[in-house]
């Protein structure tokens, strides 16, 4: 065998070396820790598996292998973010008061180590995951890979990070608010939220029990498609997994309906160049056979204000309430701050935010018969570090105008790469549509990808 450092950690470069046999998986392993070495203190990671034991995987799968065992995700390095459980290995949710061992890997985990990736270690984020930015973590700040100065976006800030820096070919995030499309969109990646439920979250922290997503940030979208497509599965010691309807759609038409908000509704808070970059992203989909259709946005931004202004909070706190009780010093001060508004809330606004929902899903009703699928910005803009620092939940509250209400409407989105700005930050948007059209999504991002290239 010729050893050769594979030239990047895309799936097909890494298939091709290994069919080829330029290099093993073993060597890839080797090589993961050589660029991480090399990056130094880059905020990503809380936690790394050790040498042996990340070559330890990768000597179990070529054994595997040579058994003929199936291996879908033969070679592949990921990582975990630091609120889904790996055995033997703290999960820390970014506060270290909270961290506990657990003895089992969450289901998702499981699923892909038997499908033969590489674990290497758990990533980053915003603490409880609570939070689009990315800095509230007492293990540091990951940066934007194309401008340091600027976030990674939250809270899978370590996930994407690692990936866009080529240090894993996928990773594990988690997506209550949008944690799994704005860092995608500030990385220059592909971020997949599946539908609700399609995804176990055993072995995942809760933030919002009754809203969490497992995502996945992939370099591109036939790529995050396979990695659903291991995980996915009802899973009976969730409480909150759910079956795909066999009348879920299987695919995409090729004229498609597309929904755009009216000019009113959009709001890019001074960001020209994403505003423009977000009108040629619907050109490209016209170019694709789409048609666009104006919606009334509304209910969806009213939904969206339900998330953090209504009585879910609540739901944050019934997370982590023994916790909390104990040892609220110890957590983020703006994470506190947000959790603890839970306290003036009462069984009655909780019911009446349940009402409230009910009626604005009624209402966004409408506009789902008028189109196939909602093309957004994933966020309006991005901002620098020092910005966020300075006033941390107004501007978090404007990165999440486009994607707090996916959850609660019980909707399925993917967040695509969609060009750069001037100064070269990148730019995103995000395709969503109806629960279980999953699959449909990965479709229409394989064709935005084609379209991009054609």
């Amino acid at each position: 065998m010729t050893t050769l450092p594979p030239p990047s950690l895309d799936f097909d470069v890494l298939r091709q070396g290994y069919a080829q046999r330029d290099f093993s998986p073993v060597e890839v392993a080797e090589e993961v820790l050589r660029r991480i070495a090399r990056r130094g203190d880059d905020a990503v990671w809380i936690h790394r598996l050790s040498r042996d034991e990340v070559l330890g995987h990768a000597y179990r799968i070529q054994i595997w292998k040579r058994e003929g065992k199936p291996l879908l995700l033969y070679g592949l390095p990921f990582a975990i973010k630091d609120n889904i459980d790996l055995e033997a290995h703290p999960t820390t949710a970014a506060c270290p008061a909270f961290a506990y061992t657990p003895e089992k890997s969450a289901t998702v985990v499981e699923k892909l180590i038997e499908a033969g990736a590489i674990p290497i270690g758990k990533t980053n984020l915003d603490q409880f995951a609570t939070g689009l930015v990315g800095v509230r973590s007492p293990y540091g700040a990951p940066r934007c890979v194309f401008d340091q100065r600027y976030i990674s976006g939250g809270s899978s800030s370590g996930s994407a990070v690692a990936v866009a820096a080529g240090l894993v070919s996928f990773a594990l995030g988690t997506d209550t608010a949008g944690s799994g499309r704005v860092p995608a969109a500030f990385n220059h990646l592909v971020g997949l939220k599946p539908t609700r439920g399609r995804v176990s979250i055993k072995g995942v922290v809760p933030a919002c029990r009754s809203l969490d997503c497992v995502s996945i940030f992939t370099r591109a979208t036939s790529n995050a498609r396979e990695v659903l497509r291991v995980i996915e599965g009802f899973d009976p010691a969730d409480a909150w997994s759910r079956s795909v309807p066999e009348t879920a759609p299987a695919s995409s038409v090729s004229n498609f309906r597309f929904g755009v908000p009216r000019l009113d509704q959009l709001e890019f808070f001074g960001d020209h160049d994403a505003a423009r970059l977000y009108a040629s992203a619907l050109q490209r989909l016209e170019k694709m056979g789409g048609q666009s259709v104006t919606i009334d946005f509304t209910p969806f931004l009213e939904t969206a204000r339900l998330l953090y202004q209504g009585p879910w909070v609540a739901e944050r706190m019934a997370a982590i309430a023994p916790f909390y009780a104990k040892h609220a010093d110890a957590m983020d001060p703006t994470v506190r701050k947000i959790i603890s508004g839970a306290e003036r809330l009462t069984a009655v606004d909780a019911f009446q935010g349940i009402y409230r929902l009910q009626e604005l899903r009624q209402q966004a009703a409408k506009a789902w018969s008028e189109m196939d699928l909602l093309a957004l910005p994933t966020t309006g803009t991005i901002y620098t570090v020092e910005e966020v620092e300075k006033d941390p939940i107004a501007l978090n509250t404007n990165l999440g105008r486009y994607t707090n209400f996916m959850n609660l409407l019980d909707l399925a989105g993917i967040a695509l790469p969609a060009g750069f700005r001037p100064n070269g930050l990148p730019f995103g948007i995000t395709l969503v549509a109806p629960a279980f059209t999953d699959e449909a999504l990965c479709d229409w991002g394989e064709r935005w990808e084609r379209q991009k290239e054609s």
